[in-house]
């Protein structure tokens, strides 16, 4: 057996007792000996490091997010304030992920406050699974359920197919975010409606008035735009929508203030 072992080495052993003995012959290098890796492709994401930032009052911005009280935070608005008196401070509005509650709170100028570790994922909505929405990570084909309430109005403009972010939160989802811009289908609205006629007299004043400065023809499109009617698009939405607008028509609506944009 010990000769069947040694057949294999570059350099022969007559019996098992010279594996003991030192061969003149034989030089050992003090480098290590570096041995061919193969790696597979990793098929998860990386894992996700936390992030935790200090930051002052000074830094409040809209869209930062704090954690306040242990729980997370997203800043609607701020103004900063210098009084003739008493110290400068930073009044916000800012909106709780987990509960939704609104609340005004001020924060003393450059105090030091905690940033919530919000963190967005992309995922697609696939479908509905009863009273749940899925969403799906097209790398690694996992699933992310939200039920109806964490959805709410949202669900009138969302679609199968969707590309959408999920945030997270101490790795719970607190949120999810629509495109600004999605494309709707109208499957009904009344061809006959005459909709606002007010709005595009209005419209042609206010252009005759201007038109000596040169902007008649950047404003001449609120004669036909000028007018609407509600048109209830393929999710279920109603849209106010000019009045050229018709069944089977593709419209691009604003999903934060729910507005017409154009066709698509």
């Amino acid at each position: 057996m010990a000769m069947a072992m040694a057949g294999t080495a570059t350099f022969s052993i007559s019996s098992a007792t010279s594996i003991f003995r030192t061969s003149s012959s034989l030089k050992f290098s003090s480098k290590p000996m570096l041995m061919p890796m193969r790696f597979s492709p990793k098929t998860q994401s990386p894992p996700r490091t936390l992030r935790i930032y200090a930051l002052t009052s000074n830094d409040i911005k809209v869209g930062t997010n704090l954690e306040v009280d242990g729980a997370p935070w997203r800043i609607l608005e701020f103004l900063h304030v210098k009084p003739g008196k008493g110290a400068a401070f930073v009044r916000t509005k800012m909106r709780n992920y987990i509960t939704g509650n609104t609340v005004e709170k001020t924060f003393r100028a450059g105090s030091t406050i905690e940033e919530a570790n919000v963190f967005k994922e992309s995922k697609q909505f696939t479908y509905k699974d009863g009273s749940q929405f899925v969403f799906m990570d097209l790398n690694t084909f996992e699933e992310s359920r939200l039920n109806e309430a964490d959805v709410g109005d949202k669900t009138k403009w969302l679609k199968e197919g969707m590309d959408c972010n999920l945030l997270f939160w101490n790795g719970k989802i607190i949120d999810f975010e629509l495109p600004i811009t999605v494309q709707l289908t109208v499957v009904d609205v009344d061809p006959g409606l005459k909709g606002d006629t007010a709005s595009v007299f209005m419209s042609g004043i206010f252009v005759r008035h201007i038109d000596d400065f040169g902007f008649c023809l950047t404003l001449s499109n609120n004669l036909e735009t000028g007018g609407s009617k509600p048109a209830t698009v393929d999710t279920g939405a109603v849209v106010n929508v000019p009045l050229f607008v018709n069944i089977g028509d593709e419209i691009l609506v604003d999903t934060r203030t729910g507005q017409y944009m154009s066709r698509a």
